[in-house]
């Protein structure tokens, strides 16, 4: 990408864009259009990795879950794809997916998983086994017993990971821009190449705020799924807060069952 040079490229010679400034608001006035859609590009990747990146741990964490053996194999597995360094990962992807979008997902899919895995494994091993044991007792099946009881206590820790997930898949994704797939990443990449400095501080400053966007969209929708932890908070952590948890109006939903079959 060249630099706009002299009155003939229709830029004054003294403005940002023409010496070539790091903050220049000419660069965001004329370069909208490509701005926009590079980060539509970047949330794009984003979310369809984090979105198969989770659809991918969850049932390898249940696996895990319920064949204890296989816990380490999962994560020692899913870490080593971690350490691999994203050049690295997306140049061994490339001979399978060819140079494509399907390249920077899949990279970002694998990198995701270690973190979805654990924390997922984290919040169902943090559920109560007396809530586990209630359950049962009421007739609840594994499945029921998973999406009515463990998932909602687990929900804190799920989200956290997610949370981390997704800022780092945003990190990430600007890896891609070397195949021209990154988003903003593909504007840094041109950028630098071109000391284009407008063009590298602009796209880096996006990035930044849409990794804070996603993570403060995430917090709010945490805190509108958990809504008995701000009451726990509220009260100080007491027990009057403890009946609006997910273990407390079951233990009052198991308390009522057996006063019915007494």
């Amino acid at each position: 990408m060249e630099l706009p040079t002299g009155r003939s490229g229709g830029v004054k010679a003294s403005s940002c864009l023409a010496a070539n400034e790091w903050i220049c608001g000419e660069y965001v006035r004329s370069r909208s259009d490509e701005l926009v859609d590079a980060t539509v590009q970047h949330v794009w990747i984003t979310l369809a990795s984090v979105a198969i990146g989770l659809l991918v741990s969850f049932p390898l964490a249940l696996v895990a879950r319920r064949w204890r053996v296989l816990t380490g194999p999962v994560l020692g597995l899913t870490t080593v794809l971690y350490t691999i360094p994203s050049l690295a990962m997306f140049s061994l992807l490339v001979p399978l997916l060819g140079i494509s979008a399907s390249v920077v997902v899949t990279g970002l899919v694998l990198y995701s998983l270690t973190i979805l895995i654990r924390n997922l494994l984290a919040g169902l091993d943090s559920v109560p086994a007396e809530a586990r044991e209630a359950a049962l007792g009421m007739g609840y099946g594994q499945t029921r017993l998973l999406f009515a009881v463990e998932l909602p206590l687990a929900l804190p820790a799920v989200m956290a990971g997610l949370r981390m997930a997704t800022v780092s898949t945003i990190a990430m994704t600007t890896v891609g821009g070397i195949m021209g797939y990154g988003g903003l990443g593909n504007l840094i990449v041109e950028g630098m190449r071109s000391l284009f400095k407008a063009q590298v501080l602009t796209a880096s400053v996006l990035c930044v705020l849409l990794a804070v966007l996603a993570d403060l969209l995430l917090l709010g929708l945490q805190r509108l799924l958990t809504p008995w932890a701000r009451a726990q908070r509220k009260s100080g952590g007491g027990g009057g807060a403890g009946s609006r948890t997910p273990l407390g109006r079951f233990r009052a939903k198991a308390a009522g069952r057996q006063k019915e079959t007494a």
